[in-house]
């Protein structure tokens, strides 16, 4: 067993005995060296301030009147925990590009603390924990906090949004709903007062955001999740249709253990490839996504779906024409 379970086991063992507990017997409860529970014995009363009494001779026990009064700390981790535990704060301290790690530096000190107290001085391997963000977009972590709090504080929000397909400039009061992390970058999902509709906006396109002082608008969770999630993609949008896509049966290995969607339906067909069947309202997103798997992919329904793809196609392989 890890440290923490032979602590835990060991607080249990001294404060059931009715006399003093032995080095040896603790040995083999605890399946340890003797070395060993003399430090598990002495972290214990020194570091956790338990009330343990006695010697290696005659050996260990607590003292009653304390004991009542002593309890282990709140927060323990099994070593699987505390694993989880390394891997989250790597995943902290490296994805968004940093933009999290000064808003959140109180809480990575923390970690780091409760880390270190429980490791007993073991150095981790922290570089055999690796997290690698792809196409992250630069942030101003001063509108990311600012977004935060709308949502958090249920409070309006003012913001000036340049949209990505239009580059165009637009000012927008909204009742935020939720945050979204998609694909290593954030979204507001918020109620558009003006256009009084649900709205999915990139956090990295908010510029002048201020907090207002008027309630946020609360939407039902069953519309948010019709509306934001009933179709394919960041700005789903209510499904205007299913989309059925085949796979080769070199890349059925991969799609088929692939959530593309929540109501997503798949099967093999016999001769190896990969059917998958989905809803979709905005076709953009749906067909990049098609496009990286290149020939071994084929848009089969809806046709006005497919001719889509066709003409992207026909626009790529144009680039590629000799002069």
């Amino acid at each position: 067993m890890d440290r923490y379970e032979r602590i835990i086991a060991l607080d249990r063992h001294l404060r059931a005995a009715r006399r003093p507990v032995t080095v040896a017997h603790l040995q083999d409860e605890l399946g340890c060296s003797r070395a060993t529970v003399y430090r598990d014995i002495a972290f214990l009363r020194d570091a956790l301030m338990a009330p343990v009494v006695g010697d290696g001779e005659a050996g260990f026990h607590y003292d009653k009147a304390e004991a009542e009064r002593f309890e282990l700390p709140g927060l323990w981790l099994s070593s699987e925990e505390l694993h989880a535990l390394l891997a989250a704060q790597q995943l902290l301290a490296r994805s968004s590009g940093g933009m999290l790690s000064s808003a959140l530096a109180p809480l990575q000190q923390r970690v780091e603390k409760l880390l270190d107290a429980q490791s007993g001085g073991k150095r981790w391997p922290l570089e055999r924990v690796r997290v690698l963000p792809h196409r992250g977009r630069r942030m101003d972590e001063h509108v990311f906090r600012i977004v935060a709090s709308a949502v958090l504080d249920r409070r309006q929000l003012a913001f000036d949004y340049r949209a990505r397909t239009t580059d165009e400039k637009t000012r927008r009061t909204v009742s935020p709903q939720r945050l979204t992390h998609y694909r290593d970058n954030w979204y507001l999902d918020a109620w558009d007062e003006d256009r009084e509709a649900l709205r999915s906006f990139s956090i990295d396109r908010i510029g002048g955001a201020r907090l207002l002082d008027a309630a946020a608008r609360d939407v039902d969770e069953a519309a948010l999740d019709a509306h934001l999630a009933g179709s394919y993609g960041i700005f789903a949008g209510s499904p205007k249709g299913w989309a059925t896509i085949r796979f080769s049966a070199k890349a059925a290995r991969w799609v088929a253990d692939e959530r593309w969607h929540s109501q997503q339906q798949g099967r093999f067909l016999p001769d190896g490839r990969y059917e998958l069947k989905l809803p979709y309202s905005v076709p953009r997103e749906l067909l990049m996504d098609v496009l990286q798997y290149g020939a071994d992919a084929e848009i089969v329904e809806p046709l006005a779906l497919r001719e889509q793809l066709r003409a992207h196609l026909q626009l790529a392989l144009a680039n590629y024409q000799d002069d």
